[in-house]
């Protein structure tokens, strides 16, 4: 089951896809940075998002999508910004039909690292370990889009496990 994850941003969303199997093994199959130019009208530069990760969708097949949800911005217009830079990453899912999964960034480090304060470098490396790659991803975006799916595959096998458990008790 392939699961698109992704780390969104206005000037470079990053995206991996990640395979699992019925064991839960996950297995990296690639990742990628959409970069729009900053000096494109913003309009073009959602739209460029939206294409480019409806094209990961088409080429993957993912069944899932998996976002990092929007954290606190220095300012609001960057806050505005990135929020709907998500949200054409998201449009994009929802027009393939796909459900769409969000975390937070302490969320995803929590699952990836073990610590929700955990810097980029503690995340490429982990990431690296959970896929077992030999050289760490270089596109910290790339990397944090790869937690993210990581982050989804362990909370969506714990709430698998828990909905057995809820039939299993009312048998």
């Amino acid at each position: 089951m392939p699961i698109l994850g992704i780390d969104p941003g206005i000037g470079v969303t990053g995206f991996s896809v990640l395979d699992e199997d019925a064991s839960g093994k996950l297995t990296y199959r690639r990742s990628g940075d959409v970069r729009t130019n900053s000096k494109a009208p913003f309009s073009q530069r959602l739209k460029k998002i939206f294409d480019e990760i409806l094209r990961v969708i088409d080429l993957d097949q993912p069944t899932e999508v998996a976002l990092e949800d929007t954290f606190m911005a220095k300012n609001v217009k960057s806050a505005l910004k990135l929020g709907q830079a998500r949200g054409a990453a998201i449009l994009a899912a929802a027009s393939r039909d796909l459900p769409v999964f969000e975390y937070s960034p302490s969320e995803v480090k929590m699952a990836v690292v073990g610590y929700g304060g955990a810097s980029k470098a503690q995340v490429q490396q982990m990431v690296s370990h959970f896929l077992l790659l030999k050289n760490p991803l270089t596109s910290e975006h790339c990397a944090d889009a790869a937690a993210v799916a990581i982050c989804h595959a362990h909370s969506a096998r714990f709430r698998r496990q828990v909905d057995l458990a809820r039939k299993r008790s009312r048998v």
